[in-house]
């Protein structure tokens, strides 16, 4: 038998550019619109993607290759992402690492666990993800249509968490007011950012069809897709904490529970004690583009909306919620 040839580097060169080509030809026949964290955002998939982040996108559904045990923190910008990233490594590492000496100290939760299109495949289409110690824990904003179908196949747990629009939008202009200002871009007022959100034209939205994708797969895959609501960890974060354990198969034993490792965990990861964590409050986090640290922490309320939307702001993002989520069985706290 005739030994294996490998492909030679110039056929490894020749094949990634004949990629890169096909991916910039498949860019430009998209519809694009006005973007938030790039100059346009391409409609693709029927989802809204940074032109600057598109590219990772489809590296990651092409090239990705999951394992039965990865966790995958799921969200829409802005809802809780950097507190589910926070909570979950503590569950998934309390073995490891306790309060005194865990990474959260002296490293952004961002920087712990990895977005997939953001980081992991920004610089390289194919990164080498099998050294990750397991389970290995990513995150994503894609909604669940376009995750890679290995993800959805491989029986891997996808944890999602959303947010009531009527803080997300809120929240969302403040962070994209602060991106502006780190790059010196023009800042849009909240009354165009209010615009774009309802219309669907948000990074990874629309927000509807981002969370009703999910949460019909968390009925219909319970084992597989557990869905967090904001608001809910916010009013009891430890049978939250609980239910995120049990799910990852790591449960909370009764002596841990008697010890007060859930409480722990609980106010380690808190946005006070985050956000006045030295490695939080300076530097910025490497993505598409550098994030600054302290704009991940701002005030995560519950109602803070009522100081920023009209009453006919509210009423229009409530009737949308009313007609594209509601009738799906998905409710929200706005206050």
């Amino acid at each position: 038998m005739a030994p294996q040839q490998l492909p030679s580097q110039s056929a490894i060169l020749g094949s990634e550019k004949h990629e890169q080509e096909d991916i910039d030809e498949l860019i430009a026949s998209l519809p694009q619109s006005k973007g938030v964290v790039s100059r346009f955002q391409s409609l693709y998939q029927n989802f809204w993607c940074p032109d600057n982040v598109l590219p990772n996108v489809i590296a990651f559904q092409r090239h990705h290759q999951a394992k039965y045990n990865d966790i995958v923190l799921a969200s829409e910008p802005k809802t809780g992402t950097t507190w589910l990233k926070a909570l979950v490594f503590s569950i998934v590492n309390r073995s490891r690492f306790d309060i005194s000496n865990t990474p959260l100290l002296t490293s952004n939760p961002h920087d712990l666990v990895l977005f997939l299109e953001l980081q992991l495949y920004r610089s390289n289409p194919r990164p080498n993800l099998d050294s990750l110690a397991e389970p290995r824990l990513f995150a994503t904003h894609v909604p669940y249509p376009s995750l890679p179908e290995c993800i959805k196949r491989s029986g891997c747990r996808i944890i999602y968490i959303c947010r009531n629009p009527l803080d997300t939008v809120v929240s969302a202009w403040h962070f994209f007011l602060e991106l502006a200002r780190s790059e010196d871009h023009p800042a849009w007022s909240l009354e165009e950012h209010f615009e774009a959100y309802c219309k669907g034209e948000m990074p990874f939205g629309p927000f509807w069809e981002h969370m009703v994708g999910f949460w019909k797969e968390s009925l219909e895959r319970p084992h597989n897709v557990l869905f967090l609501k904001y608001e809910d960890l916010k009013e009891d974060i430890g049978g939250q904490l609980k239910k995120v354990a049990k799910f990852v198969g790591l449960p909370f034993t009764e002596q841990e529970e008697e010890e007060g490792v859930i409480e722990e965990i609980a106010k380690m990861c808190s946005l006070k004690t985050l956000k006045d964590l030295e490695v939080n409050k300076s530097g910025k986090v490497p993505m598409t583009i550098k994030f600054e640290k302290r704009s991940f922490f701002r005030k995560g309320e519950v109602g803070d909306w009522v100081n920023h939307l009209t009453p006919s702001m509210a009423d229009r993002l409530n009737s949308i919620v009313q007609e594209k989520i509601s009738p799906f069985g998905l409710q929200f706290k706005t206050r």
